[in-house]
């Protein structure tokens, strides 16, 4: 409500309850004058109120509890005895699965396609433009004519190192040019045992008839307990 002081005619807003309904003494804070100020009727206040005070939102309506579950009647499944069935695989694949691979079938495969692949290759090189290599690849190896001469062996020190150095001359005694193979070289000790072995790969690998050619290597640090040196074309059995 709105109240005006009767002497300033100041205005203050004053809330309804402040006042009531049966009215009450007021003063007035600018000019300090005092007057009896009438009540508000009791259904003026209802009214106010309702008007002023905002609507409560409605409750809400109550929930049915939720409905028990229906559980159908269980089903059952009737089991034929043994040999009702004479076609029928407990073990057999069905849609989607796979049937169980076999491992051992796999390899099995393998063995026999790589099998194919070698008697293919064999048949192409005995029926191709390789006889040679095909011969010598089922042949034995037949010994060469050539004949090894050696000098004796030079063993030294140098800058630390026991050098074990090798040479001699290879011999073609016939009226044919040959192949010359690898030379093998032998370090045997007291007993004839082979203590270290290594390959000479000669300069060239055909020898004109009647002619010769010289061979050269050396090792470092071999074993000391290395007595005798045996030279042998590689193929052969060293004597």
């Amino acid at each position: 409500m709105i109240l005006e002081c009767t002497e300033c005619h100041t205005r203050y807003l004053v809330p309804d309850s402040s006042i009531g309904a049966d009215g009450r003494t007021v003063r007035c804070a600018s000019c300090k004058h005092s007057w009896f100020q009438e009540g508000v009727p009791v259904l003026d206040l209802v009214a106010r109120a309702e008007t002023v005070a905002p609507a409560l939102p409605p409750e809400p309506a109550p929930t049915a509890p939720p409905a028990e579950p229906v559980y159908s009647a269980a089903r059952v499944v009737e089991i034929a005895p043994p040999g009702s069935y004479p076609d029928y695989d407990a073990f057999a694949h069905e849609p989607p699965f796979r049937p169980r691979r076999n491992p051992a079938r796999r390899w099995t495969m393998a063995a026999g396609a790589a099998g194919a692949a070698m008697l293919a290759g064999v048949g192409v090189l005995a029926y191709s433009d390789a006889p040679i290599f095909a011969h010598d690849l089922f042949s034995p190896v037949a010994p060469t004519p050539l004949k090894l001469v050696t000098k004796p062996v030079d063993r030294h020190t140098f800058n630390g190192n026991e050098i074990f150095a090798v040479s001699g001359t290879v011999l073609n005694p016939t009226d044919t040019r040959q192949p010359i193979p690898d030379i093998r070289a032998d370090l045997r000790d007291a007993q004839k045992r082979i203590v270290f072995s290594w390959m000479i790969r000669p300069e060239a690998t055909m020898l004109a008839p009647k002619a010769q050619i010289q061979f050269n290597s050396a090792k470092i640090d071999v074993p000391v307990n290395a007595q005798e040196l045996v030279l042998s074309f590689s193929g052969e059995a060293a004597s």
